[in-house]
């Protein structure tokens, strides 16, 4: 995975950490728990407030299809 694959990375956080609002997450431990992922392959410096952004939305989305 890479930063730009949101979804996945969504989904993949969402297995990884069920019990966790992503609304309650802060960027330094939502960046840490992406790059901690089995799949995930990316620069670290590659990611931004943006795509950090754009993956906790997905998480909420992903939470609120449970």
């Amino acid at each position: 995975m890479k930063w730009t694959d949101t979804l996945d990375i969504a989904i993949a956080l969402d297995e990884a950490h069920p019990d966790v609002d992503p609304r309650q997450v802060n960027f330094v431990d939502l960046r840490n728990w992406i790059m901690a992922l089995p799949d995930f392959d990316d620069d670290p410096a590659h990611c931004g407030e943006r795509i950090l952004e754009a993956v906790q939305l997905a998480w909420m989305g992903e939470k609120d299809e449970d």
